[in-house]
């Protein structure tokens, strides 16, 4: 038998998403379908590809010899795609773009927009989720990291600093009085990630502080954002997030400020894709200019 394309993006569905139902939601296929063709393509090879547990389907080994085979289709596929459509000024289709939640509020709907506006047959999704993105298992297309990845087949590359200061708003300040000191920090309430689900180091920034308390905290930048926001407490902000909140003020200034970067990951396979490489250089363009022009804006209110 020979096994078509079709079968293989079924195959490496069902890897990616560890069952048939996470595979079936992708495909838009039934998981019944998707089992008969799983089963149909393990016929064909005269093999089993996957062992079936209560934590889903893992791979045999004959199923992971088959992986990479299955990609490498997987990259023909796209290539040839792009080859029948040709070179043309607008990107079209859909590609998804995996953000940490303070990017993807604060920053990367406006580049979105813009790269939307000039791309009218362009479908961009933003999935905003507080973990880092499987490339592998092609969850998304493109990720913003704030750490460069130290494994797997990835192509990285810095888009640009950014910068963060402890916040508060003007009426939580009014309340409270002034802060002058970092030991004042420690008769305030502060928001920040809850300490056991910060997913990358580098957002650890209450650590640095000796804050070990969180009495507000969520492993959500926007929630946090909403309690500043609200004069509920202070805590550390994103200077590109602050000019959506007008009355949030820089607290301590010259004391506590963090330099963190933004990283564009992809699949080292699809470094040959032309539509992604466009893509990749109009968020990083798009992003850098948006950074620079945010953080103007919070400087100018916060001298």
């Amino acid at each position: 038998m020979a096994e078509s394309w079709d079968d293989l993006r079924i195959f490496l569905a069902v890897v990616r998403g560890e069952s048939l139902s996470a595979a079936g939601r992708v495909l838009r296929m039934d998981p019944a379908t998707v089992g008969r063709r799983v089963a149909r393509l393990e016929q064909g090879l005269g093999a089993a590809l996957f062992a079936k547990s209560p934590q889903g389907y893992g791979l045999t080994e004959a199923g992971a010899r088959l992986v990479d085979h299955a990609e490498a289709a997987e990259q023909a596929f796209s290539l040839a795609a792009e080859a029948v459509r040709g070179h043309s000024e607008g990107l079209s289709g859909q590609i998804r773009i995996g953000a940490p939640d303070g990017s993807a509020n604060f920053l990367l709907p406006q580049v979105c927009a813009q790269i939307s506006d000039a791309n009218p047959d362009l479908d961009l999704q933003i999935v905003a989720l507080p973990r880092v993105m499987n490339l592998s298992r092609r969850e998304v297309d493109l990720a913003i990291t704030v750490s460069p990845p130290s494994a797997g087949r990835l192509l990285v590359q810095k888009v640009s600093d950014y910068h963060l200061h402890l916040a508060a708003s003007e009426a939580y300040l009014a309340r409270h009085g002034d802060i002058t000191c970092l030991e004042d920090l420690r008769g305030h309430r502060i928001t920040g990630y809850i300490p056991d689900m910060i997913f990358d180091k580098e957002l650890d920034y209450l650590a640095d502080l000796g804050l070990e308390r969180v009495p507000l905290a969520s492993n959500s930048v926007s929630v946090q954002f909403h309690w500043l926001r609200i004069g509920a407490a202070l805590g550390v902000v994103h200077d590109f997030a602050m000019p959506a909140a007008p009355d949030l003020r820089h607290v301590l200034r010259d004391q506590v400020s963090l330099t963190r970067s933004f990283y564009l990951v992809r699949h080292a396979a699809d470094r040959r894709l032309e539509r992604l490489n466009r893509l990749a250089q109009l968020l990083q363009d798009g992003m850098r200019a948006e950074l620079l022009r945010l953080e103007e804006q919070a400087a100018a209110v916060n001298p």
